[in-house]
């Protein structure tokens, strides 16, 4: 849930999220922390009952479309992916000695964190996802478009299907990205 009116209403219908990354932070521009991402998902569509129906990853926000296997709610699966892959990146950023900015995020997520009652130490995503219920065919269209061409209008690829970190692949191209989809 969020704290600025964007609310989950209907916790068992598709959704279209975006997790930020305070401060805009481009963590993502490193593989390692964007497979983090990745494998986060996995999990959570084997042991959440998460379905994902489109996702990319950008440098420093993530936007998917997703929704759930109806007995599990969409705002615990999205807090819990959260929880698990804040706490793994900025362990894997700590312990990255190859990591050039360790000391700038760590102090940015640090300082972020006591601004929060919320958080113990560090704080990682923002904390609104900004959800918007894709209730109609013409809403989902639209924000699985937004979502695929959001690399495409940063200049990263020509086209949707080949960024490595999106299901543009999976709806643009002839084969499957790194995490499976469920078509809407």
């Amino acid at each position: 849930m969020s704290d600025r009116g964007f609310q989950i209403r209907d916790q068992y219908a598709v959704h279209f999220i975006t997790c930020s990354v305070v401060e805009w932070v481009d963590v993502f521009s490193r593989k390692i922390y964007a497979d983090i991402l990745v494998d986060s998902l996995k999990f959570c569509q084997e042991k959440k009952g998460l379905n994902i129906h489109s996702w990319c990853i950008m440098s420093n926000h993530i936007h998917l479309i997703v929704s759930t296997n109806g007995i599990t709610r969409l705002s615990d699966v999205i807090r819990d992916f959260k929880k698990y892959s804040s706490f793994a990146i900025v362990k894997a950023i700590r312990d990255n000695p190859q990591e050039s900015r360790k000391k700038w995020m760590l102090w940015i997520f640090k300082k972020a964190g006591e601004w929060n009652k919320r958080n113990e130490i560090f704080q990682f995503w923002q904390q609104d996802n900004h959800p918007v219920e894709c209730s109609t065919p013409e809403i989902l269209l639209s924000r699985m478009i937004y979502l695929h061409q959001n690399p495409v209008r940063a200049g990263i690829v020509r086209f949707e299907q080949d960024y490595l970190y999106s299901s543009g692949i999976d709806y643009y191209g002839h084969g499957k990205g790194l995490i499976a989809v469920v078509y809407v």
